[in-house]
């Protein structure tokens, strides 16, 4: 009974915890990002919000880049701060000027994405990703 009261967290879970989340949020964005590609290759005509006046054109793809290449580096852990950014603006974008006004079912999912992709900017990517293996590598460099 002591363990579920404990608040004490060991670092192996924590980085483990970071990966699962990380990859996981990578991967579920990344079906939305796949099914917007897949229009662009199929030439379909493109209709889109246009919620900060760039274009229909312009906007979709800022989302497929998002949702495709950034959650891409998201899911292999390379420039995850970096690919945050894009990720955490598409998401802000949809809660707070595309589906604002219809109500929480519209921005449940969006928001719990957007609630993520924050986190994972604070925390960093963890143990298991390329950063890590390139700050460790630079550190070493570094050292005497």
């Amino acid at each position: 009974m002591k363990r579920v009261f404990n608040t004490n967290y060991n670092h192996q879970s924590l980085d483990f915890a970071l990966f699962m989340l990380r990859v996981g949020a990578s991967c579920f964005i990344l079906t939305h990002g796949w099914s917007k590609l897949s229009k662009v290759l199929s030439g379909a005509e493109i209709q889109f919000a246009d919620p900060i006046g760039l274009g229909m054109e312009i906007s979709f793809y800022l989302v497929i880049f998002a949702e495709v290449i950034c959650a891409v580096l998201l899911l292999i852990g390379l420039a995850t701060r970096l690919a945050l950014i894009p990720l955490i603006i598409n998401m802000a974008v949809i809660v707070f000027m595309v589906h604002f006004q219809e109500g929480f079912q519209k921005i449940e999912l969006p928001a719990f994405y957007l609630l993520v992709f924050l986190f994972l900017m604070f925390s960093g990517p963890g143990r298991y990703s390329i950063d890590n293996v390139i700050n460790r590598r630079g550190n070493r460099r570094l050292t005497f």
